[in-house]
């Protein structure tokens, strides 16, 4: 088994009320402006700064300290090519018919359909993998815990961080995703979880103007 040596926390700052509320306040601030972007430029996008946001990203806790993800960046046009064409084949039998008509209902303002250009058109695809268990030197089974909650933290930094940076960021769920084990070569024990289409907005963009729930509809303190 394991085991870690303990060391002091050293790195921890602590601030006075006063700069804690205004560096939250502050942070609220910059996040409010973060929205989901369907219309990318091309222009390109220096990878030091995704790498930087992975980092980041990779700093999230996890169950068992077991790090339970694995990030693809995808870059390559033809590979990009290829990813938009699987994902819009199983968009089109989602919209065509496994979706029920309320999800369709839900989704009808948003304006979404099975047309992915995104895929294509932003710099960067980051395509998220969740290791449902790790492996030995041996090739053995290492059990991994809590593996959504901790890739969907890590995931969940990882878009704050490019927004932080500057860039918009799309998230994209199609399913079932397991043809990005093939096309990215990912072995069996990795589940897709997630692609993220990283880049500047176009600037033509639009987003819907959609509002978020108030504080006291998604908070109560016990």
């Amino acid at each position: 088994m394991k085991s870690y040596e303990f060391q002091p926390l050293s790195d921890y700052e602590e601030y006075s009320a006063d700069e804690m509320s205004d560096r939250a306040s502050d942070f609220l601030s910059e996040m409010r402006r973060r929205r989901t972007v369907r219309d990318f430029s091309d222009r390109p996008v220096p990878r030091r700064v995704i790498e930087d946001c992975i980092r980041t990203a990779a700093t999230a806790p996890s169950g068992a300290n077991m790090q339970p993800w694995h990030f693809v960046v995808v870059q390559d046009a033809e590979t990009k090519g290829q990813i938009r064409q699987a994902a819009e084949q199983v968009e089109a039998d989602f919209y065509s018919g496994r979706a029920s008509d309320e999800w369709l209902e839900a989704l009808a303002p948003l304006g979404t359909d099975a047309n992915k250009p995104f895929l294509e058109l932003a710099p960067f695809l980051i395509v998220i993998f969740a290791q449902l268990h790790g492996l030995s030197d041996q090739g053995e089974k290492v059990k991994h815990y809590y593996v959504n909650e901790s890739v969907g933290i890590a995931t969940g930094m990882l878009i704050t961080a490019i927004h932080h940076a500057g860039l918009a960021s799309l998230t994209h769920t199609p399913s079932p995703m397991r043809f990005l084990n093939q096309i990215l070569h990912r072995p069996a024990n990795e589940r897709p979880y997630l692609v993220l289409a990283v880049g500047y907005p176009n600037s033509a963009a639009e987003v819907p103007a959609i509002t978020k729930k108030r504080l006291a509809e998604v908070c109560q303190f016990a």
